[in-house]
């Protein structure tokens, strides 16, 4: 009987930390997820690109993937949706660094990133009053 007993203590023992860890875990990575950014963008894509703005996203092309990273840019999707007849791309990445505007023009100024775009930038159609992707308001976001 007692070793029974040890065993039902060391089991809740056992227990009580792996759930203490846990707890601790969730609430360091919900303190990391305070400090991702997360920016939602839009822009028009022109329909005859479509094709070729796919090919030059597949998985299987590199890019700049790396650059990406290197500049704390993660998670970045981007999704197309025809709306009344319109192409649209709507884009979603987090930035996980501590100088979002330090790294962007580290970014800009990579020469593979200056080609990447000069080859993406003509395929794309800014919305009104913009020149470039528009970025949109975060107004919801559930951790």
């Amino acid at each position: 009987m007692k070793v029974k007993v040890k065993t039902s203590m060391i089991i809740l023992l056992l227990s009580m930390v792996i759930l203490f860890n846990a707890c601790g875990q969730k609430k360091d990575n919900l303190s990391d997820q305070t400090k991702i950014k997360r920016f939602g963008m839009l822009i028009g894509i022109k329909h005859e690109m479509i094709e070729e703005y796919k090919r030059f996203h597949a998985d299987s092309n590199s890019g700049v993937r790396d650059l990406l990273n290197k500049y704390h840019i993660h998670n970045f999707s981007i999704f197309l949706q025809a709306i009344d007849g319109k192409w649209y791309e709507f884009g979603y990445y987090e930035y996980t660094g501590d100088d979002f505007e330090g790294d962007m023009v580290k970014l800009a100024a990579e020469p593979r990133n200056i080609e990447w775009l000069k080859i993406c930038d003509p395929m794309q159609i800014p919305l009104p009053g913009s020149d470039g992707w528009t970025e949109m308001e975060r107004v919801y976001y559930n951790p």
